[in-house]
């Protein structure tokens, strides 16, 4: 039979676990690209790490359902590059395929859906394209 002690800190442990767990938010989550520069060109490969903040443990099966990758950082919003998502086999690594048709400064807006949070991850990820 569990003492009074045992017992009253295994629930201390579970509310503790239970109230980390309910207020996860998108704030509790990183998304940033691996590589921030990268040459012109067709089918330029864009990667992006998910991580949980909380823990540092890389995020595995979020649904990433937004993407849209354009030239505002250079005042060029309206110049949009289709953005393809690939397979990947690295935890917490998602892989882009994008073709970089002029060089400057590219924004990268991206959101994610983590399994298990009501909350949208968002992100505008910088990247710039050399000659």
């Amino acid at each position: 039979m569990l003492s009074r002690v045992t017992l009253a800190a295994a629930l201390a442990a579970s509310l503790t676990f239970a109230a980390q767990t309910a207020f996860a938010g998108a704030k509790d989550y990183s998304l940033e690209l691996v590589e921030t520069t990268r040459p012109v060109g067709a089918g330029a490969i864009l990667t992006v790490r998910l991580t949980d903040l909380r823990t540092g443990v890389p995020v595995e099966s979020a649904v990433i359902f937004a993407t849209r990758m354009d030239m505002a950082p250079d005042g060029m919003e309206t110049m949009t590059t289709p953005v393809t998502l690939l397979p990947t086999e690295s935890p917490g690594l998602y892989r882009f395929a994008a073709d970089l048709v002029m060089a400057g400064n590219w924004r990268f807006s991206v959101a994610v859906k983590v399994q298990g949070e009501a909350e949208t991850v968002e992100a505008e990820l910088l990247l710039q394209a050399e000659q």
